[in-house]
């Protein structure tokens, strides 16, 4: 594929935090690239990287070094009206539907901040039926503006956040657990919402979720992260059905079967020991504590990201053998 034909190239992306006399590698030279319209999930366990890495793809952090490259610019070298312009592009829907929408403030005026800052409407009859046009679009009714937000529920309020993420009309959204403080009666509608309006409007987005059963349904292909970094990446069927790094094969056992006689016989991986430290990962591959194949080799040489299969990438050891 030519390089041209990725909307997101992230190239070498480290993104250190200074911790007390030491150095947190949260993402440590991570790669990956997503195509226009496509879905890239990101899966791992808390602390592994994942949201640091949205994040710092948006330039909400800064780099540590690498390159994060949208449409062939460097994000992170933009200024002025090309760094607004992105910012138009690309954006976020976060986690926590509770602490990132402020109580106080009503609908409309949160979901109109970003309409405002882009003179996406000339009058304010043109913004207010945008705003209703955005509510009606996330499902919800198009009198909700004038209410405030602490008179919704968690469902409704990410819905409200989808809301505002669209408002500017971007192409790329990155997606941070946006269902993880979610009831799971819920979780199911919201990730069918971001479903129907890619579909619609045409939207790429980075998935970020530990809930693989999840990710599978919404992603074209997945990343799984561990401890900062990438150790597998491939087409979501491919990773589901043939998981090569023995961290994904664990992540996958513990996904429950609804069937119960099939749950009951099915053989969990069980990881040993535990997660290191980020502040102070062991040499050689970052997964040897945990893992029942590793050999002297994965504690003193790490492993780096090879295409095994067809667009596969896998960091281990065990791929040469």
């Amino acid at each position: 594929m030519e390089k041209n034909e990725y909307l997101l190239e992230v190239k070498g992306l480290k993104k250190y935090f200074k911790v007390g006399k030491g150095t947190l590698k949260a993402v440590d030279d991570v790669s990956f690239y997503i195509r226009p319209g496509e879905t890239l999930g990101v899966v791992g366990e808390s602390g592994c990287g994942k949201t640091t890495c949205g994040r710092t793809v948006l330039g909400l952090y800064d780099r540590t070094d690498g390159e994060v490259l949208y449409r062939g610019k460097d994000v992170h070298k933009l200024k002025g009206e090309e760094r607004k312009q992105f910012t138009k592009h690309a954006q976020i829907i976060f986690q926590d539907p509770y602490a990132s929408l402020d109580p106080k403030m009503k609908v409309q005026d949160i979901i109109v901040e970003g309409i405002r800052a882009h003179g996406l409407a000339k009058s304010e009859k043109e913004i207010k039926e945008r705003v209703n046009e955005l509510l009606v679009t996330v499902g919800l009714d198009a009198q909700y503006g004038e209410r405030y937000i602490h008179e919704f529920s968690g469902g409704q309020r990410q819905r409200i956040g989808i809301a505002r993420a669209l408002a500017v009309e971007p192409e790329f959204i990155v997606c941070d657990e946006p269902i993880s403080a979610l009831d799971v009666s819920i979780q199911a509608q919201i990730v069918n919402l971001l479903d129907k309006l890619q579909e619609e409007k045409g939207l790429t987005y980075m998935f970020i979720a530990h809930d693989l059963s999840m990710v599978k349904y919404i992603s074209d292909r997945v990343m799984v992260m561990y401890l900062g970094k990438v150790v597998e990446i491939t087409a979501a069927d491919r990773l589901y059905e043939q998981p090569a790094h023995p961290y994904t094969q664990a992540l996958l056992s513990a996904i429950p079967i609804p069937d119960p006689h099939v749950e009951a016989k099915k053989e969990r991986i069980k990881m040993g020991g535990e997660i290191p430290s980020p502040v102070d990962p062991p040499k050689g591959c970052r997964f040897q504590n945990r893992c029942k194949y590793a050999t002297e080799r994965c504690r003193e040489e790490e492993p780096a990201l090879r295409l095994i299969g067809e667009d596969h990438y896998v960091a281990c050891h065990l791929e040469d053998e």
